[in-house]
């Protein structure tokens, strides 16, 4: 596998977390529970840019690696 088809998965994966988390975060009666759950909704945000930036930074550098 490829650094980019790795860097692909791993951002589909960050996306299945990112829903599970906002799903947790609207469904928990706990408002501490929510809290967290919207905290670490947002952290992995973060982590998802970033890796949509990567997977950009390296379609534009190697270009066999777009659409792919």
């Amino acid at each position: 596998m490829t650094i980019a088809s790795n860097v692909k998965q791993c951002l589909s994966t960050i996306k299945g977390i990112e829903a599970q988390l906002s799903s947790f975060a609207l469904n928990s009666l706990d408002k501490d529970a929510q809290a967290i759950f919207h905290e670490a909704t947002l952290t992995i945000e973060e982590v998802k840019k970033d890796l949509q930036y990567r997977v950009l930074e390296l379609e534009r550098h190697e270009p066999q690696y777009m659409g792919s």
